[in-house]
């Protein structure tokens, strides 16, 4: 009996465990509920106005300092180096004599041609005279027969024209007579000598004699990337910095610009031109240049969160009525926590403030 009794007590345990089990289980599954609804739950909406704003911005690109003017100076004629008068790094002024060539050939031909000069120079003079004594003397009525005085005036234009011919070949030869001398384009600084007095240059030798350069003033290039094409003005400031003396500021103003997008880099190449007249700088140099860039017109700013990029494509959601759209974007640059951005937007256009894939497009508030 009391066995009985026994077992009766712990089915009761038994039965009571599986009731409170069931209990909690019912108890636990509704704040399971709760906790996914408000994981799903949105924030309620904050909009923004777009801003249309028209500010400077500063650009940071590399630049490469180049002398203003540089050639390779080749010689016209050929010939052997009869003398040379200056050295790498020698300062030279625009005409003056750098080195001196040799051809004989060259000096003979100016002698031959010198010499026909004369001789039909003499011809032209003979027939003139006799055009002016046969002209003369035809005044006199039968004096002179007419086909007489046709004959010298034709042998007049014929000597005319077979001298003029021999003295533009004579300058011709003259000019070649010049080429021997080897002069400086421009002032500047002697950057190479590549030859040697007593070496043959000229036609098939393609060694350059020298190379020189002007960098007294400095061209600052600087590739303009296209995203920032439209920023450059003739009022464009550049200050900028080279390696080789640290913590040293430069500035340079806009002289030109290409204004033509190179295809290969996708930029814009921009010149500022730097004075240099105590050789500060050195041509070749790079530089780490600075730009204050501005746009032509004013654009659109946005908070940089209001800007969602996703795999879908980049966007903002604007409210249009009582329904959420989203508006594709172009995004330009950054000036503190506002970003530019390009879309069909107005300064009326309300846009959520913090964007996400979460707010669905055509969705209703």
């Amino acid at each position: 009996m009391r066995r009985m009794k026994t077992i009766h007590i712990e089915k009761y345990a038994f039965l009571l465990f599986i009731s409170l089990a069931v209990a909690a289980c019912s108890s636990e599954q509704p704040k399971a509920g709760q906790q996914m609804s408000a994981k799903t739950e949105l924030p309620k909406p904050q909009f923004v106005k777009p801003v249309l704003e028209h500010p400077v911005y500063q650009l940071s690109l590399p630049g490469e300092l180049r002398p203003y003017e540089e050639v390779t100076i080749y010689p016209k004629v050929k010939g052997f180096v009869k003398k040379i008068f200056v050295d790498r790094g020698s300062k030279v002024k625009k005409g003056q004599l750098l080195a001196l060539l040799e051809a004989p050939e060259v000096a003979q031909r100016y002698v031959s041609a010198k010499s026909g000069e004369r001789k039909f120079y003499e011809d032209f003079r003979y027939s003139q005279q006799s055009y002016e004594r046969l002209k003369k003397a035809a005044m006199k009525t039968g004096a002179v027969a007419a086909i007489e005085l046709d004959k010298a005036l034709s042998k007049l234009k014929s000597d005319s024209a077979a001298y003029a011919a021999v003295k533009s070949n004579t300058l011709v030869s003259a000019q070649l007579q010049q080429y021997l001398s080897i002069r400086a384009p421009f002032d500047g600084t002697v950057m190479d000598k590549n030859v040697s007095v007593g070496a043959l240059v000229g036609e098939n030798n393609t060694t350059p004699l020298f190379a020189i350069v002007q960098h007294d003033k400095l061209r600052l290039t600087v590739a303009i990337p296209e995203k920032h094409s439209q920023s450059i003005s003739k009022n464009t400031k550049a200050s900028f910095t080279v390696s080789a003396m640290p913590g040293k500021i430069f500035h340079a103003l806009l002289s030109r610009n290409g204004g033509f997008l190179q295809q290969k880099l996708r930029s814009v190449t921009a010149e500022f031109d730097v004075m240099n007249k105590d050789l500060v700088l050195g041509g070749g140099a790079y530089a780490q240049v600075k730009l204050e860039m501005r746009r032509q017109e004013a654009t659109f700013w946005l908070p940089a969160t209001s800007i969602v990029q996703a795999q879908s494509g980049v966007f903002i959601i604007k409210l249009e009525g009582q329904v959420l759209k989203r508006v594709p974007v172009v995004v330009g640059i950054r000036k503190g926590e506002l970003m530019e951005v390009f879309a069909d937007l107005t300064i009326a256009d309300q846009v959520l403030q913090k964007g996400t894939e979460e707010w669905k497009d055509g969705q209703k508030l």
